[in-house]
C-alpha cells in the first residue's frame, strides 16, 4: 500500500502565486494517474475552490467537517475535468473563528488514506493559519518570487519550518522572467538558493494566463517537470532563460524590454 505524501505549500508573503502553484501541481499529479487532495486551510479566504473553478459545487467545507455537520468525505468536491483530483474547501464566512491545528489534522488524517498526495495550501505568513496547515504536513514547498522582499519573507518561514520535523523542505521559484534573469535584472536561481539555503525543486515562468486544463505551453511543461521531480526525488529545473538565448533570444529580450 502506497503511503500518502502530505505536502504543505507555503510562502512568506501573499501575492507570490502560491495557490496557483498548488492548483496546477495538483492537476499535473492527477494527470499522471495519482489521486490528489488539495486542502485549503486559509479559513476566511477560500481561494483554492475559486482558482480551481469548483466554487459553485461547494456544499460543505472543512469547518463543517470539523464541527460535525458532515462526514469528512462529504466535504470533498471532485474536479470536473480531473477525475483523480479532489478539493477540500475552507470556510469564507468565519474569518475570526479559531480552528485548531489538531482539528484540521484529524480531518486530514481521516481523508489521507484515500489519496496518494495531499497538498495543503497554507495562508501566507507565520500566524495561526501557518501552524494549522504545517501541523498536518510531512513535507514542505516554499513558494517565492525572485525578488528580495519575497525572499526575505520566505527566509523567515524557512526558519520556523525547521522547528517542525519535516522530511523535506524544497523551494519553488514562481513568476520567473527569463529575460530579466539573462539581463541580470533579477537574481539567478543559484543566487536565490545561496540566500535561502534550501534545494530548488521547481521554476515556473511568469505567465498572465494559467489554465489547469491547458495541456500545452511553457507553464504546463514547467509544472509537469515540478511534479516529476516531486515523484522521483529529482531536482531538474525548467530553464526559463532558454528562449532568450542566442540571436533570436536577444531579439526577444529587446522586444520585451521595450514593452
Amino acid at each position: 500500500m502506497t503511503l500518502t505524501r502530505r505536502i504543505v505549500l507555503t510562502s512568506g508573503k501573499g501575492g507570490v502565486g502560491k495557490t496557483t502553484v498548488t492548483a496546477n501541481l495538483g492537476a499535473q499529479l492527477s494527470r499522471m494517474g495519482y489521486r490528489v487532495l488539495v486542502c485549503d486551510t486559509d479559513i476566511g479566504l477560500n481561494n483554492v475552490d475559486v482558482v480551481m473553478g469548483v466554487e459553485h459545487l461547494i456544499v460543505y467545507d472543512i469547518v463543517d467537517a470539523i464541527e460535525g455537520r458532515c462526514r469528512p468525505k462529504q466535504a470533498l468536491v471532485q474536479h470536473t475535468y480531473f477525475k483523480n483530483l479532489y478539493i477540500l474547501s475552507s470556510n469564507h464566512s468565519m474569518p475570526d473563528r479559531y480552528i485548531s491545528p489538531q482539528a484540521v489534522k484529524l480531518i486530514i488524517d481521516a481523508l489521507a488514506p484515500q489519496f496518494d498526495f495531499v497538498l495543503i495550501d497554507c495562508p501566507a505568513g507565520i500566524e495561526d493559519g501557518f501552524h494549522r496547515a504545517v501541523s498536518s504536513a510531512e513535507e514542505a514547498l516554499i513558494v517565492t518570487t525572485p525578488h528580495m522582499s519575497s525572499l526575505r519573507d520566505a527566509d523567515k518561514v524557512i526558519s520556523v519550518l525547521q522547528s517542525y520535523r519535516l522530511a523535506n523542505i524544497n523551494l519553488v521559484i514562481n513568476m520567473a522572467r527569463g529575460d530579466m534573469m539573462m539581463n541580470g535584472d533579477i537574481l539567478s536561481p543559484r543566487e536565490i538558493c545561496d540566500i535561502l539555503k534550501i534545494p530548488l525543486i521547481g521554476m515556473i515562468p511568469e505567465d498572465d494566463s494559467i489554465f489547469l486544463n491547458d495541456m500545452s505551453g511553457e507553464n504546463n511543461r514547467a509544472f509537469r517537470l515540478l511534479a516529476s521531480n516531486i515523484i522521483e526525488g529529482r531536482h531538474k529545473i525548467y530553464d526559463v532563460t532558454k528562449k532568450y538565448s542566442g540571436i533570436f533570444g536577444s531579439i526577444r529580450r529587446s522586444l520585451k524590454k521595450s514593452l
